[in-house]
């Protein structure tokens, strides 16, 4: 072989290990650029998994009176603390997992947000019951006042009229019925109230059908069940009433039952009460009783 020939041939090989020692050395280069953008995306995402829980461990400290709610950020509060210690212990050059823990970081930011605006609802919503619970109480203090005075007026009207013929109703007890008849102890529930009422023995009444007329009066001072038509004559005028009832009395104690119906969009509220009956133009009996949500 000629030593032209050699010398190409070297030459060429020459040429050929200089091109792979170049793209070598490219390659290697991009290589490192890449491991090192991602360290620097590795150490960012730590950071926002660090934040994360931070703010997670701000909302632990609240007072969140709801049980459920309260297990569910624990338990999103420790997958970060786990997603995080793997993060920290996973690899730079492992883009993959990187773009997988990132992707999860996601998922728990949105999970987080919902918290938060159930969180900011409860607080809401508490916030706003306290202001109710108090205006309750100033509500059925002024009922008991008003109660109060109802009494007096009604102890100074009994004295002014002759109760040997009059009727008197001595007791009277209050149920409350859901729709299905059932006695429930929710206000919320109830859609009746059932009164059994007794009527006191009086020989000197004078017997027969009698018409027996109701008013219930609510915490606010309301009338349940007021119309236009439904009036009774009462003392110089006309006074609206809940329910009446007509009763067959012989002058022997009487014991009966009368409900107060409620429509379905009526809202029983929880509180102090008050039951008048009234007969023949006089007020026989006047109960307050407590309803419980």
């Amino acid at each position: 072989m000629k030593k032209s020939v050699v010398y190409t041939i070297f030459a060429l090989l020459l040429v050929l290990v200089a091109v792979l020692a170049y793209l070598f050395l490219s390659q290697r280069q991009e290589m490192n650029e890449m491991v090192e953008q991602m360290t620097i995306e590795k150490e960012e995402l730590e950071d926002e998994y660090e934040d994360l829980a931070i703010q997670f461990d701000g909302y632990q400290q609240m007072d969140i009176r709801n049980d459920s709610l309260q297990d569910l950020l624990s338990r999103e509060q420790q997958r970060v603390q786990d997603l995080l210690e793997e993060l920290r212990t996973t690899k730079a050059s492992n883009a993959r997992r990187i773009a997988e823990l990132k992707k999860e970081l996601a998922t728990v930011r949105a999970v987080m947000k919902d918290y938060v605006r159930q969180i900011d609802s409860l607080n809401a919503t508490n916030a706003r019951l306290t202001v109710e619970n108090q205006q309750v109480r100033e509500e059925n203090q002024q009922v008991r006042t008003r109660n109060e005075e109802l009494t007096q007026a009604n102890t100074a009207l009994t004295e002014t009229v002759t109760r040997a013929a009059m009727l008197e109703i001595t007791s009277c007890s209050i149920t409350m019925l859901n729709k299905k008849d059932k006695k429930t102890r929710m206000a919320s529930h109830a859609r009746k109230l059932q009164f059994d009422f007794v009527i006191a023995k009086n020989i000197t009444c004078t017997p027969g059908l009698k018409e027996l007329y109701a008013r219930v009066i609510t915490p606010a001072g309301e009338l349940i069940g007021e119309e236009e038509n439904k009036v009774f004559a009462f003392e110089s005028g006309e006074v609206p009433y809940t329910m009446s009832q007509q009763i067959e009395y012989s002058g022997e104690a009487y014991s009966g039952i009368c409900y107060c119906l409620l429509d379905e969009e009526y809202k029983v509220e929880s509180g102090f009460y008050t039951v008048d009956f009234f007969c023949e133009g006089n007020l026989i009996g006047s109960f307050p009783f407590q309803l419980k949500k």
